[in-house]
């Protein structure tokens, strides 16, 4: 009789062991080895908070939609085919500027030649400063540092990445806090920043310009005009400007409609009314280049208006975003300026 019980009391055992518990909610976890932190939803990544040495800044990267579709460029560490490999240091989602008390923070890269390196800045993660998760949201609160090229820190940099999940819609929000250290630093007008996302192919322009792509392998080709069967993607922002004519227009947001296979999908960045230069400045290139730039005014309005931002030692500035990516549908401008309406609350 006992023998019998035991045996059944391994099957149960056995058979409940085959099961997956499929986890539910989002999970963050650190990988310090690896340089990076997982954000997952039911046990599905959504981003990654990466900071690997050939990076000059933290992203994050890959960022997927609720249907798994990587919205982000795969080039440089994961390259798909068919995709531009210009601009090394497009990678995610990223915030920096080209101006830094005459560094240039945006542009740096493993590219930059040894002797051109003094002219650069490159932000460091430093640690984590606190994790949370819940069933629809997550917080991971970052600090990094914006170092001149000896090394030496001039800003600290706070940031606090929101992440939630609704049915098919995934949102990032950025609270990113600047404090100047020991001397002032000043952000001089300049078209490149500042907070910025490079897309997959297919969210680009149509675009008939040549260029440089990827093929199945990984092996870089020169293609001299591109195959835009696939491409789909169209900006429109909350002043009603489309396509290219978004470039160098203020919009308290910017709506990119496209599609990825049969995945419908609305990419929508978004101001705060408490950010400076609000409503922001739109850096949105048809070939992939996703940013919202409030400090570049002069280089964004040919000249007709112009701010040349300045933080005395010892002072912090804030600046604050949601990054919304939609699946399954595109957003209509009422549903985007709701969205807005309700960031627009917070603190």
């Amino acid at each position: 009789m006992n023998k019998q019980i035991n045996i059944l009391m391994f099957i149960g055992i056995a058979l409940i062991s085959s099961f997956k518990v499929e986890k539910k909610g989002f999970s963050i976890v650190e990988n310090k080895k690896e340089k990076k932190i997982d954000i997952s939803i039911d046990g599905q990544i959504f981003t990654s908070y990466i900071y690997p040495d050939q990076l000059m800044k933290p992203v994050l990267y890959p960022i997927r939609s609720a249907e798994g579709t990587p919205i982000t460029r795969g080039w440089p560490f994961n390259p798909r085919p068919g995709e531009r490999v210009d601009h090394p240091h497009h990678v995610g989602l990223w915030f920096n500027y080209g101006d830094v008390n005459g560094l240039d923070f945006w542009n740096n890269s493993t590219a930059i030649p040894s002797d051109k390196k003094d002219q650069y800045g490159t932000i460091k993660h430093a640690k984590v400063n606190k994790i949370q998760t819940a069933d629809d949201h997550a917080l991971l609160d970052v600090t990094k540092y914006w170092q001149e090229p000896s090394g030496i820190p001039i800003l600290q940099e706070n940031t606090q990445y929101i992440f939630s999940s609704a049915n098919n819609m995934r949102t990032i929000e950025l609270n990113t806090t600047l404090t100047a250290l020991k001397k002032n630093v000043s952000f001089t007008d300049n078209k490149e920043g500042l907070l910025g996302i490079r897309l997959a192919r297919e969210l680009e322009h149509p675009s008939e310009e040549s260029a440089k792509f990827t093929d199945a392998s990984g092996n870089i080709t020169e293609v001299a005009q591109l195959d835009n069967s696939q491409v789909t993607g169209k900006y429109r922002s909350s002043e009603g400007k489309e396509g290219d004519d978004v470039w160098g227009t203020r919009g308290k947001w910017v709506n990119l409609n496209g599609q990825i296979g049969q995945e419908a999908l609305s990419i929508v960045i978004i101001d705060h009314p408490k950010n400076i230069g609000y409503p922001t400045y739109w850096h949105a290139r048809g070939y992939g280049l996703f940013a919202a730039n409030p400090l570049g005014q002069k280089a964004m309005s040919d000249g007709k208006e112009e701010l040349n931002f300045s933080l005395p030692a010892g002072k912090s500035v804030t600046f604050r975003y949601k990054i919304v990516i939609q699946s399954g549908k595109h957003l209509s401008d009422n549903e985007v300026n709701s969205i807005a309406q309700i960031f627009s609350t917070t603190i």
